[in-house]
């Protein structure tokens, strides 16, 4: 099985609010018209992330396939046709992005009841191919992460290969790490932790260097 991550912004001029509302209460109705959908999860940046200014993203999208060829099998047709122009209604196009991944799972415990989860965005260094950059980042940079006080369930996304191909660009990001969290608390104990330091130092060994592109949000599951 595979994930479509999608990350945008909201129109500009839209509340906050309004976007959230629509995302959630009327956008499925697009989105569950897409046959060969497995699940359908809305991550709804956490309103602690407002508090200095606009973040990165306002949500994050995750839907569930078969394989590429499922995905694959909706451009074109009706349904996807009918699902872009209902972004229209509340996403920016102009900040909007995707990374086709498979799950990488390290912690397979169950995900808490109103807890915050972390989206953290990974782009390899340019010296290492994308097979070392994710072999480095499952086998020794997410073992490091497991010790974090207060860490629940722990997965990493990594790009599926078919982008990564003569004459074709790279995705944004080779990856997306999602943490789960009891509650905002417990996610900044973790944060300030001596684990999660030598976690970000060990960072320069497979990351490009860039500001790292965390988010903080909260997960609807819609099916």
């Amino acid at each position: 099985m595979i994930k479509a991550i999608t990350w945008f912004k909201r129109t500009p001029g839209m509340e906050l609010g309004d976007f959230r509302r629509y995302w959630r209460e009327e956008h499925p109705k697009a989105v569950l018209q897409l046959p060969g959908i497995r699940k359908y999860v809305q991550n709804h940046v956490h309103d602690s992330a407002y508090r200095s200014g606009e973040p990165f993203a306002d949500g994050v999208a995750e839907t569930w396939w078969d394989d590429l060829g499922a995905l694959m099998a909706h451009h074109g047709t009706p349904a996807l046709d009918a699902l872009m122009i209902d972004e229209q209604q509340f996403i920016d196009p102009d900040h909007r992005d995707q990374l086709v991944a498979e799950e990488v799972v390290l912690r397979p415990v169950g995900i808490p009841v109103d807890g915050l989860k972390q989206i953290v965005f990974v782009k390899r260094r340019p010296d290492l191919s994308i097979d070392e950059g994710l072999a480095y980042w499952r086998d020794v940079h997410g073992p490091m992460a497991l010790d974090a006080p207060g860490l629940g369930r722990y997965v990493q996304n990594h790009a599926l290969r078919h982008r990564y191909v003569e004459g074709r660009s790279e995705p944004t990001y080779d990856g997306a790490t999602m943490a789960w969290f009891a509650d905002v608390e417990a996610a900044r104990q973790a944060g300030s932790s001596p684990v999660m330091a030598a976690v970000a130092d060990d960072q320069r060994n497979f990351m490009d260097g860039s500001p790292v592109v965390m988010l903080s949000v909260v997960e609807h599951h819609i099916i």
